[in-house]
């Protein structure tokens, strides 16, 4: 189970063999790690379902391989997105082994032992999120790790101070852990080392983010939506050849924006931005890191209220109109995305 879908494993996965899975998406959703939040936005699970399963099958028809098998339509059968006739919030998927990192806590910090990684391990997730920037709109994590010094302009092949808002003239691209308790921001070194990545595997992975950034750019485009950046995972085959895995080009994955507006989990995050949860939150993340802590939650003094119910609407038209449009199939009884975005701006002036 994760914090907004579950995996039925049909098949396991061997060392040599992959198996076969059907994620099962949910209405739950998760902002800033916390996992699991304290009420449900309607339809999401069904129109993230969908908005994956089309990005899938547009990167399958220039050749990208990925672990995408079909959605499982009302009578059980794997179908196509052109197929279906009624929304479906199970997807097909071929499965890998994750291997975790082991942890140990050194001199008071958490360490991450990856030595289970190497250029000779096959059938597994590559334990990254791999992130494609195509502008900096208004909270993207680049103006914080700039102001902390945690990353250069050199670093973003930058030769200026950055805006918010700003376009970029090609993409940036940065990269994550994905396994471990808070997404740790990695320089591509430190990313190859810890996954085992051969040099020409290190060129492959900026290859497939850039196909999937195009790809997912033009299916945002296709609903109205500019695409600002967004993450991906990958795995290796039982050959070691690379997959896309996972779900991508969905408003949980991207920060897609229409006409200057966050339509995506942004929505949400800004919501909880102005609460006293997520100050608590902060303060929770940097102690347990001071102190090499890894729960970080059990040291949080707040628990995250609900959202206001006319947001958790206006979130839930967003994710189902946006899949309506991006695929071209109105599955979904939902205003289109122009009166959508009306009614956010709407709400946001009744809470200026």
């Amino acid at each position: 189970m994760g914090s907004v879908k579950d995996l039925q494993v049909i098949r396991k996965p061997t060392k040599t063999a992959m198996g076969v899975g059907r994620f099962l998406f949910s209405d739950r959703y998760s902002v800033f790690d916390w996992g699991e939040m304290p009420d449900h936005i309607d339809g999401k699970g069904t129109a993230l379902c969908l908005m994956g399963a089309y990005c899938f099958e547009q990167l399958e028809k220039i050749g990208v391989a990925t672990h995408y098998r079909g959605l499982v339509n009302e009578k059980g059968k794997t179908v196509k997105v052109a197929e279906l006739k009624q929304p479906s919030s199970i997807m097909e998927v071929a499965l890998v082994n994750v291997y975790k990192p082991k942890i140990s806590v050194v001199k008071g910090k958490i360490v991450h032992d990856y030595s289970v990684y190497n250029s000779a391990l096959k059938n597994c997730l590559i334990p990254l999120e791999i992130i494609y920037r195509n502008g900096l709109p208004e909270g993207s994590s680049v103006f914080k790790r700039l102001a902390q010094g945690k990353i250069t302009l050199k670093d973003l092949s930058l030769d200026h101070q950055p805006k918010p808002g700003e376009n970029l003239a090609k993409p940036i691209f940065d990269v994550s852990t994905k396994l471990e308790e808070t997404d740790r921001y990695l320089t591509w070194t430190e990313a190859q080392k810890i996954a085992g990545l051969t040099d020409q595997e290190l060129v492959d992975v900026k290859a497939v983010l850039l196909k999937a950034d195009e790809t997912i750019t033009k299916a945002a485009s296709d609903a109205g939506l500019k695409n600002e950046d967004g993450k991906i995972e990958l795995g290796f085959d039982d050959k070691r050849k690379l997959m896309l895995v996972d779900v991508l080009g969905t408003l949980d994955e991207c920060r897609f924006t229409y006409e200057g507006v966050h339509v995506s989990k942004e929505v949400a995050r800004q919501f909880y931005k102005n609460t006293g949860w997520f100050n608590d939150l902060e303060k929770a993340k940097k102690e347990a890191e001071a102190m090499g802590v890894q729960d970080w939650k059990s040291m949080c003094k707040s628990q995250p209220p609900k959202l206001d119910l006319k947001l958790k609407t206006v979130i839930s038209q967003m994710y189902m109109a946006v899949a309506n449009e991006m695929t071209g199939k109105n599955l979904f009884d939902t205003p289109n995305l122009s009166k959508v975005i009306d009614n956010y701006k709407e709400y946001m002036g009744e809470k200026a």
